[in-house]
């Protein structure tokens, strides 16, 4: 369990964070500006929450914020070609097919897109729009990410799902409201 009793340690005043292993790394790695940019995904999904208030779209929303804490861990936590299954917090196929499901239960319920969705409509719908495209480049911080130092794919796979169902539960959101606004090409020429 985690246990924070002192907030500043002092430790990071060089520069550097700390791995779930113990080794340290620069905070301007490629590594660090994904978790952070998952940080701020979740602190946007937050936002959806309290503008949703409760339903089915608010508690998968808390579902998905611990799993992002989950993701969080499992890019803090460097792969090991010997590691042990269950020795490291890692995203499960598990999480990657729960978000399918709500997807397609949602999206179920929505009549086909036959334009691009500007990200408007309800207030709830609009903050799970920049939710989406805060945890679409939390994807591409990933990705970069990956590059560099060996990830779980999983995660990569759970982030592009997050970006889906956040992308579908505004437009659910949006048909219990205002609708979803639609984009027209050249409107204001």
């Amino acid at each position: 369990m985690v246990k924070l009793n002192k907030i500043y340690t002092r430790t990071g005043d060089d520069g550097t964070s700390g791995l779930s292993d113990g080794s340290r790394t620069s905070k301007a790695s490629a590594r660090m500006g994904a978790i952070g940019d998952v940080d701020e995904a979740n602190s946007a999904i937050g936002v959806a929450r309290v503008a949703l208030g409760s339903g089915v779209v608010e508690e998968a929303l808390a579902r998905i914020q611990n799993d992002l804490f989950d993701l969080g861990a499992d890019v803090a936590t460097p792969l090991a070609d010997d590691e042990a299954p269950g020795s490291a917090l890692r995203i499960a196929p598990s999480q990657v097919e729960r978000l399918e499901r709500e997807i397609d239960a949602l999206n179920g319920d929505l009549a086909p897109l036959n334009s691009f969705v500007l990200p408007a409509g309800e207030p709830a719908a609009a903050a799970l729009h920049l939710a989406r495209a805060i945890a679409r480049r939390a994807e591409r911080s990933a990705v970069a990410a990956a590059r560099e130092d060996a990830l779980n794919p999983l995660a990569l796979t759970y982030l592009n799902r997050l970006s889906d169902y956040l992308f579908v539960a505004s437009r659910w959101v949006n048909q219990a409201g205002a609708g979803d606004v639609l984009w027209v090409p050249g409107a204001q020429r």
